[in-house]
């Protein structure tokens, strides 16, 4: 083999090193991309990832409404007694205040109930279970304004729930919390500010009137705003 002179060798060298540089970098080009055909084939082919649902959600309104928890006085484990109304004890207007023991006719003798708030026309319920032992006016010479009396012997007390339009008789077995009549307005009778209520007058045995707030507990509970 006849070497080649100078100037040839080195066009030679330079030609051979390009060539090889050409090899060298087709074959990484291949290597590559059978890499990544590979790599491509493995990812495409794994298993997709669950898709997540994000529920969103909100905190559901809530409200206190205001109840009442009767006494048990028999022990049965239930209540005995329930708020004629479900409102709040009328507070102060221009004839004075509703709660027990208040002043009346300028102080010359106690308020024997306690009056309870309501709407005029609303339903009003037996404060106590028992049977119908009067149906009676609370005023003499007004036969608009009447008053339910109920006995419970079982636990030996008396109710009286004044300022009702009855809808039961004399003799009529009621249940704690049954209807009994719907409220009468005493704008009538009391014009000029006086809350429309029902007066609840209760008698324990043996005793006079005491005061019904004894044995109903306010308390307020938080429910779903409707």
């Amino acid at each position: 083999m006849t070497l080649p002179k100078a100037t040839s060798r080195r066009t030679w060298l330079a030609q051979t090193c390009a060539t090889l540089g050409a090899a060298v970098g087709v074959a990484v080009l291949l290597h590559a991309g059978a890499a990544a055909a590979k790599f491509d084939v493995n990812f495409t082919s794994a298993r997709p990832s669950a898709r997540l649902d994000l529920a969103i959600t909100s905190t559901p309104a809530t409200v206190k409404v205001l109840t009442w928890q009767g006494a048990d006085i028999d022990g049965d484990g239930a209540p005995d007694f329930v708020n004629p109304t479900g409102k709040a004890p009328r507070q102060h207007d221009a004839y004075g205040y509703g709660a027990f023991g208040a002043s009346r006719d300028g102080g010359s003798r106690p308020h024997e109930g306690v009056d309870y708030m309501v709407d005029a026309g609303q339903d009003v319920v037996a404060p106590v279970s028992g049977f119908v032992t009067k149906i009676g006016f609370a005023y003499a010479d007004d036969a608009h304004l009447k008053f339910v009396e109920i006995t419970n012997p079982a636990i030996g007390y008396v109710a009286r729930v004044f300022y009702v339009d009855p809808s039961v008789e004399v003799g009529d077995t009621l249940r704690l919390g049954e209807v009994i009549g719907r409220a009468h307005g005493l704008e009538a009778k009391y014009p000029g500010g006086m809350t429309d209520h029902v007066h609840f007058e209760l008698i324990a045995p043996g005793q006079n009137r005491i005061d019904a707030t004894r044995v109903l507990a306010e308390r307020y509970v938080t429910r779903l705003a409707t």
